[in-house]
């Protein structure tokens, strides 16, 4: 099992190429599976869990290739696929999984997938989804680990199409609202999804449907319409879909600077994507300038203690909320944070103490003290943030930091030791 060492203590100075977003290429890459036709997707990240979902399309019948020259530009072909299914030793790792649920159903008739796996940092049930599967005419059952689903079969007997219908969810759910999108790309008639989710990675998921065929409207805010069309079409290279900048990516590198000084320039993202975790890093001390298509941050001196409460999107990012903690580890003053999304998302708390971090947690609530140091040790990743938290802790503790169970951070993280080596860190792969 591979490690990370890092020995803290240094600045980093340079450039970093974010990648694009494991968020968005997840739903863009099942995404495939509602066209004959091949679809070119750029600026897929290389990660685990991209590897493991084109996994879990190879075993349905899609064929998946790079290009030669860009491995970030694939061309996807789900024309062949003969196996609706989705197994749980493809998908025991990764909840995103359930999202081939929705496009299996629409462009089949049926599917048979697992339930999802993934990291432990809380409940995230299925119920929304299959709720809103059964309000467009779908036949459900959930028995021995797995989603049978079935569409209403035809006066031919084979399977009949899904119906539009107005779906409100009993909470926002990001996975939710791209399930049931896709679902309702192809339908017969109007399908409206109240209570949806505002995530840029939804939208995203939008814009390449749409650029498919599909007739969407509303994306990005709580009400998403769409009118059923009888196929979608494929995109070629020419029109490859380019995947937008992976927002969370780009929040960690940020913390990493505003944590261990330096300065920094990100390279191919997008300040618009995450405005919030910008303003309470400016608020920490924190110099960041905005451009078109880069983030330049410097950070200079000890930052300021800054708390927060996680909420949906444009609210803080639970998925940031681990590592502006390593931050406030280091940081002048007391900080309370509060984690809304997820009841089992503090498990970085116990393993940033081993480094000397003064942190305190009651419930759902965490209170740090910043301390001027932080002392390397050995620490264990619990999930994908927390182990991101670990390394930008060991970026600025003194010593040596072993990070274990790295493979969490390659679920969601392109290369990153190798990034954050470029730009001064001294960090290092050891195989396991």
């Amino acid at each position: 099992m591979d490690k990370l060492l890092i020995r803290g203590g240094r600045r980093l100075q340079g450039d970093v190429i974010i990648s694009g977003a494991k968020n968005a290429a997840l739903p863009d890459l099942c995404a495939v599976l509602l066209s004959a036709e091949p679809v070119a997707l750029a600026n897929v990240p290389q990660l685990q869990d991209v590897n493991t979902t084109l996994k879990l399309l190879a075993n349905m019948g899609v064929t998946a290739e790079r290009r030669a020259d860009d491995a970030s530009t694939m061309v996807l072909d789900a024309g062949k696929v003969d196996n609706p299914e989705a197994p749980y030793e493809l998908v025991k790792t990764m909840r995103a999984s359930i999202l081939v649920l929705g496009p299996l159903l629409a462009r089949f008739g049926r599917a048979r997938v697992s339930l999802p796996g993934g990291c432990a940092i809380g409940s995230r049930p299925v119920d929304q989804h299959i709720k809103g599967l059964q309000a467009m005419g779908a036949q459900i059952t959930v028995e021995h680990g797995y989603i049978e689903a079935r569409t209403p079969a035809g006066a031919d007997g084979q399977p009949g199409r899904l119906k539009g219908a107005r779906i409100t969810t009993d909470m926002v759910t990001v996975t939710g609202t791209e399930n049931l999108m896709m679902a309702a790309t192809l339908a017969e008639g109007e399908t409206i999804l109240e209570n949806a989710a505002l995530e840029p990675e939804i939208v995203d998921l939008a814009n390449l449907l749409i650029a498919m065929g599909a007739k969407i409207e509303g994306q990005g805010t709580h009400r998403i319409r769409i009118q059923g069309v009888e196929r979608l079409h494929g995109l070629p290279l020419a029109q490859a879909h380019q995947i937008i900048p992976d927002r969370i990516e780009t929040g960690t590198f940020l913390c990493a600077v505003g944590a261990a000084g330096g300065d920094v320039t990100l390279r191919r993202t997008n300040g618009d994507l995450l405005e919030t975790v910008i303003d309470k890093l400016r608020e920490a001390g924190v110099t960041i300038d905005v451009g078109a298509d880069f983030i330049r941050v410097q950070g200079t001196g000890r930052p300021k203690a800054v708390g927060f409460r996680t909420k949906e999107h444009p609210g803080f990012p639970t998925d940031m909320q681990a590592q502006f903690m390593a931050l406030n580890c280091v940081a002048d003053g007391t900080a309370a944070i509060h984690e809304t999304i997820f009841e089992n998302r503090f498990m970085h708390v116990n393993e940033l103490i081993r480094l000397g971090a003064k942190i305190e947690v009651d419930g759902h609530s965490a209170v740090v003290t910043g301390v001027p140091k932080l002392s390397g040790a050995t620490v264990m990743a619990t999930d994908l943030r927390a182990s991101a938290s670990l390394v930008i802790a060991g970026l600025v503790a003194e010593g040596e930091t072993l990070v274990d169970r790295i493979y969490h951070l390659d679920r969601g993280y392109d290369r990153m030791e190798a990034k954050l080596l470029a730009i001064g860190a001294d960090i290092e792969r050891v195989k396991g």
